[in-house]
């Protein structure tokens, strides 16, 4: 097996899978670095046709508790932080008036 070279400056590829990147809105500040983000969906029923509404509510990891209830933000997938956290802030896209 030939081991895989690269040009001076790059990193080889570790072989992770792309970050999944959402958006949602703040719903509450749940701790002192814990937000619960509320993403909603519409999704056709196969059978009948009718959209039928889905939420997901996630507990989201906010660090420098940037994020307010009604801010519009950017969620990535992350190793579990605790027991219901599995997503951390990227950045807040627009901010509640």
């Amino acid at each position: 097996m030939a081991a895989e070279t690269t040009q001076a400056g790059e990193a080889p590829k570790a072989g992770r899978a792309e970050l999944v990147v959402q958006s949602g809105v703040v719903d509450s500040i749940c701790g002192a670095k814990t937000v619960r983000v509320v993403m909603n969906s519409l999704v056709k029923h196969p059978l009948y046709g009718k959209y039928i509404r889905r939420r997901s509510r996630l507990m989201v990891h906010d660090a420098d508790s940037q994020a307010k209830v009604g801010d519009t933000v950017e969620i990535a997938e992350c190793r579990p932080v605790s027991k219901r956290k599995a997503w951390r802030l990227v950045r807040v896209v627009k901010h509640s008036t």
